[in-house]
């Protein structure tokens, strides 16, 4: 069986009339869609299976890192719950796969997909069919100030991180999996365009990603409950020495069994501090 995959990702085109590009985070429930004001291409692109590879994948050097770990909580259906339980132990753990000090993590999605519905909500959320990075520069410092306020003039000093920690939930996600793009094969000036994500009360910033044949994408088939992948969204190290950012995407893998049971995964966002403050700072 070949380790290679071809399938049809979604790339940003940047609006016509040359203004900045953004999209709204809910779903006009008129359209059924995200209003932007950008549009999407389809690109055909190989993306290799690296099942039984993946310790040659880490967040420094491509921007993303595979793990076996299984979760003591399995329900995912509870916010409170999951944020009492699952929070801590995925604070441990990002500790332990980075050796950082500090974890905070910020917030979490569920995502189940649900062929046909044509509108999302907070509690709603659909795998993301579009290449993109959840953060930029500007963007990652405005989180340290949103939720590390007393401290962030310190933290900013020092090394920090967006590391998001995805993992399936229910049972393998077979369907619709994660791609990600080694860090390795963007081109930053020309791939990658910073644009407004609109939330009902702010704005934030994310990476739109333009279409490059340089690009080289990876997934795990069939991800098991006990799998996961860390992708990191942003590093303040910015002097070339390590990968920064990973642009994903969910995509459809033409090798999915017809029967599989639809996507359902679950994804932490945390800021990931290399300080020398005292942890009860």
């Amino acid at each position: 069986m070949s380790d290679t995959v071809s399938s049809q990702l979604c790339y940003f085109v940047p609006p016509k009339d040359g203004s900045r590009p953004w999209q709204a985070v809910d779903f006009d429930p008129a359209t059924g869609e995200r209003p932007s004001n950008f549009g999407v291409e389809e690109k055909e692109v190989n993306i290799e299976n690296v099942r039984g590879k993946e310790g040659a994948y880490s967040l420094d050097t491509t921007g993303f890192q595979y793990f076996s770990h299984a979760s003591s909580h399995t329900k995912f259906t509870d916010d409170e719950e999951i944020k009492k339980e699952y929070y801590p132990e995925s604070e441990a753990l990002l500790k332990k796969f980075t050796g950082a000090g500090r974890v905070v993590i910020f917030d979490h999605t569920i995502r189940r997909h649900r062929p046909g519905q044509l509108t999302e909500t907070e509690h709603t959320r659909q795998p993301v069919p579009r290449v993109h990075v959840d953060q930029t520069p500007d963007s990652a410092e405005r989180r340290v100030h949103m939720h590390a306020p007393e401290l962030a003039t310190e933290l900013l000093k020092h090394r920090y991180q967006i590391i998001n920690l995805w993992r399936p939930i229910s049972h393998p996600a077979d369907d619709f999996p994660l791609a990600l793009c080694d860090y390795r094969s963007i081109n930053w000036d020309k791939d990658l365009v910073p644009s407004t994500l609109k939330f009902a009360k702010r704005d934030g910033e994310t990476f739109s990603v333009k279409y490059n044949p340089e690009h080289k994408w990876k997934y795990v088939k069939g991800m098991r409950l006990e799998e996961g992948v860390l992708i990191k969204c942003f590093d303040s190290k910015m002097d070339g020495s390590v990968a920064i950012l990973t642009p994903h995407t969910a995509f459809v893998d033409p090798t999915t069994p017809k029967d599989a049971p639809h996507r359902e995964s679950i994804e932490l966002r945390a800021l990931v501090f290399y300080d020398n403050l005292p942890n009860g700072a």
